[in-house]
C-alpha cells in the first residue's frame, strides 16, 4: 500500500458525515436518553432514583412509552447531523491539507491527532447549545422517581425559555467542557479508527481472501464501535460534568468540570463516572459492582456512523485510504 495523489472532493465529505450523523441518532439516542437520566439523577446528593440502566429504561417505557426514549431527538437530529457533517468533513479536509495533497494509507499520528482535535474543537460550538436543549428535555419525564425539573413543551420552547432567563449565552453553558470533551474524544476516536482499520486491511491483503462489501461493513462496524468505546472511555468524566452543568437550575453553580466532578459524591465520584453508562450498576443490598458493558451505547451508535460514512463515501466516489 503506497501513496496516491488526491484532490479535494469539497462538499462530499460533509454530505457523507451528515448521513453518518443521522445514523448515529437513530441508533444511539435511546441509549443517550438513559445515560443522561442516570448522569443527572443518580449523581445528586438526594439519593439514587434508578438502580441501573435496565431499571431506568423500564421506567421510561412504562411511564412514557418508546417515544420517551427519543425525547429531545429533534434537537439531536439537527445538532448531531450538522456536527457529524462538520467533524468528518473538517477531519478529512484537514488531514489532506497536513499531508500536503499526498494521501498515505499508513496512519500518521502527527496528522490524525491535530486534524481530529481541530474538528472536535470546531463542532463543540454547534454541539453545546443543541446538547444543552437535548439534556434539559431528556431529564424531564412523568416518572414519579424523577423530581420535577421544569416543563418544556418542545426543543424550541426549551431554547426560548433558556434565552429568556439566561440570555443567548445561556445556550452555551458548559461550552468549555464540551470543547475539551470533543477535542480529546475525537483525537482518540479517529486514532483508534485509523489504526484498527489499517491493520485489519493489511491482514486481509496478506491473506488469500478477497475483500468485499460485506467485509468492509464488518470492518466498519468493528472500527467504529471500538473507536466509540475508546472515545467514551477517555472523556466520560467530562461528559458527566457537562450534563450536570447544563441541567443545573442554579445559574450560579460552578461550570468548571473538575470542580463539578470533585463535588459529586467526593468519595465515589470516579466510580459514578464510569458506572452511569453501564447496563448493570451496584446493587442496593450488597454494594457490589457488577460491571456491565460500556459499549451499550458507544459501540452500536459509532459503528452505525462509520458504516454509513464509509458507504456514503464509496457512493460519492471518494477514495478513503
Amino acid at each position: 500500500m503506497g501513496e496516491v495523489s488526491t484532490k479535494s472532493s469539497g462538499y462530499k465529505e460533509y454530505v457523507a458525515g451528515l448521513l453518518a450523523g443521522v445514523a448515529t441518532v437513530v441508533v444511539g439516542h435511546p441509549f443517550d436518553t438513559v445515560k443522561v437520566k442516570l448522569q443527572k439523577h443518580n449523581t445528586e446528593v438526594g439519593g439514587i432514583q434508578y438502580r441501573n440502566g435496565l431499571h431506568c429504561t423500564a421506567r421510561i417505557l412504562t411511564t412514557e412509552g418508546v417515544k420517551g426514549l427519543y425525547k429531545g431527538a429533534t434537537s439531536s437530529f439537527i445538532g448531531v447531523a450538522f456536527e457529524s457533517s462538520l467533524v468528518f468533513g473538517i477531519y478529512s479536509q484537514t488531514k489532506k491539507f497536513l499531508q500536503g495533497g499526498v494521501q498515505s494509507s499508513v496512519p500518521q499520528p502527527q496528522v490524525i491527532l491535530p486534524s481530529a482535535a481541530f474538528g472536535g474543537a470546531i463542532i463543540s460550538f454547534v454541539l453545546c447549545p443543541s446538547e444543552l436543549v437535548k439534556c434539559r428535555m431528556q431529564v424531564q419525564g412523568t416518572d414519579s422517581l424523577v423530581p420535577k425539573s421544569g416543563s418544556y413543551r418542545s426543543p424550541l420552547d426549551c431554547a426560548l425559555k433558556t434565552i429568556r432567563s439566561d440570555g443567548v449565552t445561556g445556550l452555551f453553558r458548559g461550552g468549555m467542557t464540551t470543547l475539551l470533551r470533543e477535542s480529546v474524544g475525537n483525537a482518540v476516536f479517529f486514532s483508534v479508527y485509523e489504526y484498527v482499520r489499517y491493520y485489519m486491511h493489511l491482514r486481509l491483503n496478506n491473506s488469500s481472501s478477497d475483500p468485499n462489501n460485506l467485509t468492509d461493513i464488518g470492518i466498519g462496524i468493528l472500527t467504529g464501535g471500538l473507536g466509540g468505546v475508546a472515545f467514551w472511555s477517555a472523556v466520560l468524566p467530562l461528559d458527566v460534568a457537562k450534563t450536570i452543568i447544563q441541567t443545573s437550575p442554579d445559574k450560579s453553580s460552578p461550570t468548571n468540570p473538575f470542580r463539578v466532578l470533585n463535588s459529586v459524591r467526593p468519595s465515589n465520584s470516579l466510580i459514578i463516572c464510569f458506572v452511569v453508562m453501564e447496563l448493570v450498576s451496584p446493587t442496593a443490598d450488597t454494594g457490589q459492582q457488577h460491571r456491565g458493558p460500556t459499549i451499550v451505547r458507544a459501540f452500536p451508535a459509532n459503528a452505525a456512523a462509520i458504516v454509513t460514512w464509509e458507504l456514503a463515501m464509496k457512493l460519492l466516489g471518494i477514495k478513503n485510504d
